[in-house]
């Protein structure tokens, strides 16, 4: 029986993709042969509030219309009382749930440290030999412990705001040293031509070429530019 879920999940069937997800998640037997496929996985990652999840709906819109198969993962924190995820982010994506080029698909934490999946590890082998162009990672948020994302992303970009606080808070944080692209989200909040001086200001002086991007995701502003950055 698993072996005709984890075909028919190879076919692109969403209802038989998430059931494997499912078996993974409790841990269950199940085999497959992975596909020669090589398929680019982008991590999503940042403090809560900055606006990942408007981010990612802004980001599928281009990648939808240029008729790419997307897959999304989104990693929420436990909830106390079930340890399953809380979904109140996901509303923002709800347009992307019944469309046939998207797969959204919900994970708690389960407490785990670094702010992903325990078995993330396998799903995403399991994601990479189903028919997808793509695979978007969006992190629980929880801070530095988010540097694990750089183990599972061919990409990491941080998602920060103009209040995300000064150059010297964000040379302290491990997450600046792993991310390849940096956004800066809301830039249409005062101060925001400031944080994106010193981001960039601080990257030059650490020799490094990493790309800063400032968006307004709610508007739609910035956004084109930005996936040309994680496409190059």
């Amino acid at each position: 029986m698993d072996a005709l879920i984890v075909k028919k999940a190879f076919e692109g069937d969403k209802k038989s993709i998430a059931r494997v997800i499912s078996l993974i998640e409790s841990q269950a037997e199940i085999e497959w042969q992975s596909s020669a496929r090589n398929i680019p996985v982008i991590g999503i990652t940042g403090p809560p509030g900055a606006g990942k999840s408007t981010l990612v709906d802004a980001l599928l819109d281009l990648y939808v219309q240029e008729g790419k198969q997307i897959a999304v993962l989104c990693v929420d924190p436990s909830s106390v009382l079930h340890q399953g995820a809380i979904l109140g982010d996901r509303i923002r994506m709800s347009r992307w749930f019944n469309h046939k080029q998207v797969f959204i698909r919900s994970l708690s934490s389960r407490g785990s440290m670094g702010g992903l999946h325990p078995f993330i590890d396998r799903i995403i082998a399991f994601m990479q030999s189903c028919p997808f162009d793509l695979i978007l990672i969006e992190t629980v948020g929880v801070g530095q412990s988010e540097i694990e994302i750089i183990r599972h992303a061919d990409k990491t970009v941080l998602v920060l705001v103009p209040e995300a606080g000064d150059e010297i808070q964000l040379m302290k944080s491990g997450i600046v040293e792993v991310a390849d692209i940096f956004v800066v989200n809301k830039m249409d909040r005062p101060g925001s031509n400031v944080f994106i001086a010193q981001l960039t200001n601080m990257l030059k002086a650490k020799t490094s070429n990493k790309k800063v991007c400032p968006t307004a995701a709610a508007k739609g502003e910035g956004i084109e530019e930005l996936k040309k950055t994680i496409d190059a």
